[in-house]
């Protein structure tokens, strides 16, 4: 599909890894084996920090013109790679064309170009009195990105670190690397200087391992499960590492009694099932007045019934197939367990949609499904699920809701509908999430990416991106 999928990327060249071993990359539709890639070893993470901590004696020094001018070239080269982008992640993910281009594809722009709209006047040098304050780029950083949104992980972590003047080493999804495969392509050609990107892949362990324990490694960016983020951080503790990480999520999505309620469910049912319910900040949990749960349920029945699941190639189809037949086992192993603890299934269930064409019959497609009447502590209601599997929660009062919606050991998203704006910005401010979307707003991107409790540290967007790969540094007495 791609050249270079053989190799990793260390000192700006295409170099083989130490290691023999190599893993597949499967179209998720077809379970076709597209491409095979490396597995690499820690013998290719250390090569390639190597490589970083080279690059880092000049590029930690580079002027902001400098790392803003190359951030440009990057923009530049990635708009004319922009199809292949495409192409690609709805190959490895399978998702739809439509949202492939729209979405996928999109945010490796969106993200850069919002970057370089308040990168000219990020505080790298600020006077205090007779104090200058200094943010210097933190070091060689470990970036270790996902599989659902990969771009867009991609391009939160590694479009700061070039602007704060770090180098690093990118360890992408195994599930889905061909899209960093043309990313490194993309800053090659715009002319990132050697040593300062280098791409690894493998396997969390050895290689996400490595980079995590590394000791020349000063900064690890991580994006994936609460599990996964757990080992890293004891990993890098040793080292005293800096960590961000953004981890899982169970969002909660408040449907106040004064809501649209038309227009408020079906626009959280089809934010639940967006990209196949694989996103970490999917508003899984519908919270809903007591009384008005029949009229949730017609509403939210037919929303779900009316999503087109099938061929990611087609224009007409609203939701491909989840990643890989791991990520369907356990969705399907979920709604059994939703249905065996008692909740009520209002739409889908078990087992592939009817009438999927024949070569498709066996891919990793998963029926939109919606359950009803489900207690807050059962585990469909308290585990990320990752899947389109919507759970619907009644209360009976506005602090109920709160409370049922703060009850989980996850905060990265919230959502709260409301027809009175003042009383949606009141429940608004009670939750405990880093982000709280009222009334289903346009997305903010320069608005802080981040978890409460266990979903994460750190943020991501805009200058809130930057401030993870800088140091403070006091220059006292400077005048």
């Amino acid at each position: 599909m791609i050249p270079n999928t053989d190799r990793i990327y260390i000192e700006g060249a295409w170099v083989p890894s130490a290691s023999s071993e190599t893993l597949p990359v499967i179209n998720p539709a077809t379970m076709e084996e597209i491409a095979r890639i490396p597995s690499g070893v820690a013998e290719d993470v250390d090569r390639a920090v190597d490589a970083a901590v080279r690059a880092q004696e000049s590029w930690g020094f580079s002027t902001l013109k400098e790392r803003a001018e190359l951030l440009q070239n990057i923009l530049a080269v990635y708009k004319r790679r922009f199809d292949d982008f495409a192409d690609v992640m709805r190959a490895e993910i399978g998702t739809p064309v439509r949202q492939a281009r729209d979405v996928q594809a999109f945010l490796g722009v969106a993200h850069l170009e919002k970057l370089l709209e308040v990168l000219p006047a990020y505080p790298f040098e600020e006077k205090k009195g007779t104090t200058l304050i200094m943010r210097d780029p933190i070091g060689v950083c470990g970036l270790i990105t996902p599989w659902n949104v990969p771009i867009n992980q991609i391009a939160t972590k590694v479009y700061p670190a070039l602007a704060a003047g770090c180098s690093m080493v990118l360890k992408p999804s195994e599930v889905a690397p061909l899209n960093a495969i043309l990313f490194a392509e993309v800053l090659h050609e715009a002319g990132v200087p050697a040593g300062v990107f280098n791409l690894v892949h493998g396997l969390g362990e050895p290689v996400g391992a490595r980079i995590s324990a590394h000791p020349d490694i000063t900064m690890v960016s991580f994006t994936g499960s609460t599990r996964a983020g757990i080992a890293i951080a004891e990993a890098a503790a040793k080292t005293v590492k800096r960590v961000a990480q953004e981890l899982g999520g169970k969002s909660a999505n408040i449907l106040l009694d004064d809501a649209n309620f038309p227009e408020a469910v079906r626009k959280g049912v089809l934010s639940c099932f967006a990209n196949t319910g694989q996103a970490c900040s999917s508003p899984t949990r519908m919270l809903v007045p007591e009384q008005r749960l029949a009229e949730v349920c017609e509403i939210a029945a037919a929303t779900a019934a009316s999503v087109r699941v099938g061929d990611p190639l087609s224009e007409e189809t609203d939701m491909g197939p989840l990643v890989s037949t791991a990520q369907y086992e356990r969705v399907q192993k979920m709604i059994e367990i939703g249905i065996t603890e008692g909740a009520r299934l209002v739409a889908g269930g078990m087992g592939r949609p009817e009438n999927l064409p024949a070569h498709l019959a066996g891919g990793c497609f998963v029926k939109p499904t919606v359950f009803a009447e489900v207690s807050p502590d059962i585990t469909i209601a308290r585990e990320e699920i990752f899947g389109p599997v919507l759970s619907i929660i009644t209360y009976k009062t506005e602090e109920e809701a709160v409370r049922i919606a703060n009850s989980t050991i996850y905060g990265l998203a919230a959502y709260v509908q409301s027809g009175d704006i003042e009383r949606a910005r009141r429940v608004a401010r009670r939750l405990q999430a880093g982000r709280v979307h009222i009334n289903y707003p346009e997305l903010d991107r320069l608005a802080p990416f981040g978890g409460f409790k266990q979903s994460g540290n750190g943020r991501e967007n805009g200058k809130y991106g930057i401030d993870e790969f800088v140091e403070l540094k006091a220059l006292i007495g400077h005048g």
